[in-house]
């Protein structure tokens, strides 16, 4: 069916030939429609439009657009629970972030900042008065260690994230392996195990230690103290240790968690004195917020590398792993295994 230059309708009981010759068009155009309409219904009737260039936006539009996906719809007022990407292209576009954006614009934006849709997670809610205050002082040092913003006059240009791991027990650790695959009938030998094993049992009878580490932002590169203890004492000089990196005239900040001995008391000030000696900022994380702290992601990808499946017999054994692999870590900042590992366990604080 076709309809003809005085509009009247044609085609049924027409061959091909002779509805070309009725709508002023080729017989190969006419079996497109035909085979199209076959297949499509009426869909195939509205036009297809190729598109073209992809519109392009600047670094301040994609870091506002990331910062609008990771926020949720009702901060803005909306009545959503969460962003789609029609709802989010629209929202965009009608707050003037962009010029233009079609719906799947924000994916492809997005998937390139290393932002995707993932289920929820739940976690302890922060009880912290200052909460929004804290996270956005912590976020605000990150963009600056990461030159997404430039520091204030007051701001510091170097940030450190901080934290203690451990305690670190001398215990066989559960882990993984390669090793071959063995049949119910193929049973393993003593010349051909199936599987290298470790101790079932064992006694904590040699003591703990705690890694006292860092992330220095600006340069992605980790340092690391073994300790027998993680008391103040301990924080204050492993703070003086990081302080030494850089000269006394660069203000440096240390994002840290609540952890009694970060913080100065009526009875120990020694913290808020020495920091206010050193041009040091001390950025507190909210209160059960310690996912804020970027240097926890990398102890995730410490314990997966270094400690899973491994039984050490001293303290001495497995300090000098720990410290092999912060060596290794910092030489291989791009691995993609362990930014795989990083990313994942640290895309809450990536906004």
């Amino acid at each position: 069916m076709a309809s003809g230059a005085d509009g009247a309708l044609v085609g049924v009981g027409e061959d091909v030939a002779g509805i070309a010759k009725v709508t002023f068009t080729s017989p190969d155009r006419v079996r497109e429609v035909v085979n199209n309409f076959n297949r499509d219904g009426f869909g195939s009737l509205y036009p297809r439009y190729a598109g073209g260039r992809p519109p392009t936006f600047t670094s301040a539009q994609r870091q506002q657009v990331k910062k609008i996906a990771l926020s949720r719809p009702a901060d803005h007022g909306l009545p959503f629970s969460t962003w789609s990407l029609a709802k989010l292209a629209e929202f965009l576009v009608a707050e003037g972030v962009v010029d233009d954006i079609s719906h799947e614009g924000p994916r492809e934006l997005l998937k390139r900042e290393e932002v995707s849709f993932q289920a929820v997670q739940t976690w302890k809610a922060s009880t912290d008065p200052d909460y929004e205050e804290k996270k956005d002082r912590v976020l605000e040092l990150y963009d600056i260690a990461e030159g997404k913003a430039g520091p204030g006059p007051e701001d510091p240009v170097v940030v450190f994230s901080m934290d203690e791991f451990g305690p670190l027990n001398l215990l066989p650790r559960p882990g993984r392996q390669w090793a071959p695959v063995v049949s119910r009938r193929k049973k393993g030998t003593t010349k051909s195990p199936r599987r290298r094993r470790i101790r079932a049992t064992y006694h904590r009878t040699k003591g703990v230690r705690y890694l006292l580490a860092a992330l220095d932002m600006n340069k992605d590169k980790m340092y690391g103290h073994v300790k027998k203890t993680k008391n103040r004492t301990e924080f204050v000089a492993f703070c003086r240790y990081l302080r030494s990196l850089y000269p006394p005239e660069v203000r440096i900040a240390i994002v840290m968690d609540n952890f009694s001995p970060h913080l100065s008391t009526q009875k120990d000030a020694r913290v808020g004195d020495w920091a206010a000696e050193n041009n040091v900022e001390p950025a507190y994380v909210p209160t059960n917020a310690s996912y804020l702290n970027r240097i926890e992601c990398h102890f995730t990808a410490l314990r997966y590398f270094a400690l899973n499946g491994t039984d050490h017999q001293t303290h001495e054994e497995q300090n000098s792993m720990i410290r092999r692999y912060i060596a290794w870590r910092n030489r291989h900042k791009e691995d993609e295994a362990l930014r795989a590992i990083s990313l994942r366990k640290g895309s809450l604080t990536r906004h």
